[in-house]
């Protein structure tokens, strides 16, 4: 039997599903943290698939090159330094008033009658810097006043806001998902950025602001008198506030998107050893383009405008509070990867894959659908996606728009029917006063909506790259 899962391609493809299956169980099931349960099976499937306990966790003597460390330090020393700067970014804006002279200006320019296409357009912008749960936070209480002075559904004015800011999440760096997944599958991220622009407007467009009207005229929830209560105290904490002028808004929020892409399109026609190169290389790397940004932010919207550095101080340490736990799931994922390309079960569902013409980047869709579906997750969902997906991609010569393709397949599957089991579902409902079944209706579709057109966008793309 041992011999059997070793050797055999049967014995690998069952060691692959089993494995799956019991960090589903252990998820859901047994409430076992995610990171646990990663590191968990991948310790038994290596030790099933006969991975030396030296390679697998090293010695007392030296562990540094065994796949337990190489496998989290590989991933980590890639995406800790992104994930942390991008988090202090979307804090630092969020605690400006930035959220809020955006959504002024655009509500301003688009007038009521398009107010949910505005709100929309606040929810992609600012969805760029800005995690999914804080987005909803600092912009629910301008939904509430929009949807009370229209009179109308507030699902009519929610849904684009969380269409924008699920698609940002989901498709840009440098939010965990994608960041993790370009550095599991190894793709530059400025191509993470093209492609996932790419995919994430027509995926707004149909979901957040088509879907959006559709639905938004078929559920009536008025605003509950106490949001209204909570937008306005709000709105009286930051009015002794001189807000930023929107133009600084939207370049600290532009800058690193620029020149990632910049290093990245430097990268391929600028001649290697140049000055220019160096310089473009230098400053197109994401660590040092969200750095400067990040310095600009707290000169710019802190310091100049009369915040303190304990004031600061307090805000930088509040919010990267929750980057500990999705770093320690990134790094578990990263060494589950590690496992199964070292037990050979990678190059033996690439094998399988290329005997029955199923395309890389569809297995990838549905294998990160039924993990988002099954454990709620999408960070969970992307990251062992990548994790299985990665060995199969070893030995493919994808190219980098290809690869990053890939990971967009992987990203729309991680947001597919959001329910009871995803703690964005019960925000949604909580934030916005919808039933459950309000919530299905409306929250989960449009999850859906989005994932199966992002899906699409990205074959589309896969066939011309």
């Amino acid at each position: 039997m041992i011999d059997w899962l070793q050797h055999s391609t049967g014995g690998l493809l069952t060691l692959a599903v089993v494995s799956i299956a019991v960090l589903l169980l252990l998820i859901i099931k047994f409430k076992v943290e995610p990171f646990i349960a990663l590191i968990v099976v991948a310790l038994l499937v290596a030790l099933l698939a006969g991975v030396p306990v030296e390679q697998l966790v090293g010695s007392a003597q030296k562990a540094s090159d065994s796949l337990l460390e190489k496998g989290f330090g590989s991933i980590l020393g890639h995406i800790a330094a992104i994930i942390g700067l991008g988090t202090l970014l979307g804090a630092i804006l969020e605690a400006s008033g930035g959220a809020q002279v955006l959504m002024d200006k655009l509500m301003n320019a688009f007038g009521e009658k398009k107010a949910p296409v505005a709100i929309g357009l606040a929810g992609l912008i600012f969805g760029v810097p800005v995690f999914f749960d804080i987005g909803i936070f600092v912009l629910a209480p301008l939904v509430y006043v929009a949807a009370k002075r229209s009179g109308k559904s507030i699902v009519l004015f929610s849904m684009p806001l969380l269409a924008g800011l699920s698609v940002m999440h989901a498709f840009m760096p440098p939010h965990p998902g994608p960041v993790a997944a370009a550095g599991l599958l190894g793709v530059s991220l400025g191509w993470i950025i093209i492609m996932g622009l790419a995919v994430a407007l027509p995926s707004w467009f149909v979901g957040g602001v088509l879907y959006s009207y559709w639905i938004g005229k078929r559920i009536n929830v008025p605003v509950p008198e106490e949001m209204l209560a909570a937008a306005e105290a709000a709105r009286e904490d930051n009015g002794d506030r001189e807000p930023p002028s929107l133009g600084l808004v939207l370049s600290i929020i532009g800058l690193p998107l620029v020149l990632i892409l910049a290093g990245t399109f430097g990268s391929i026609l600028l001649a290697k050893g140049t000055q220019l190169y160096s310089v473009a290389t230098f400053f197109g790397t994401p660590a040092v383009a969200l750095t400067i940004s990040v310095l600009l932010a707290f000169w710019l919207l802190g310091f100049r405008r009369g915040m303190t550095r304990e004031k600061v101080a307090e805000l930088s340490a509040a919010s990267l509070k929750p980057v500990a736990m999705i770093l320690l799931v990134v790094g578990a994922g990263g060494f589950f990867g590690a496992v199964l390309a070292a037990t050979g079960i990678g190059k033996t569902l690439a094998t399988e894959l290329s005997g029955i013409g199923l395309p890389v980047i569809a297995l990838a869709y549905v294998i990160s659908c039924v993990i988002r579906i099954a454990q709620g997750s999408a960070t969970v969902a992307i990251v062992t996606t990548a994790g299985i997906v990665a060995p199969v991609l070893a030995d493919l010569n994808y190219s980098q728009p290809q690869l990053a393709l890939v990971v967009m397949a992987i990203a729309s599957g991680s947001i597919i029917a959001s329910h009871v089991n995803d703690g964005g579902f019960w925000i949604v409902s909580r934030y916005f006063g919808l039933s459950v079944k309000e919530t299905l209706q409306s929250w989960t579709v449009l999850e859906t909506i989005l994932s199966v057109v992002g899906f699409v966008v990205a074959a589309v793309l896969s066939l011309v790259v």
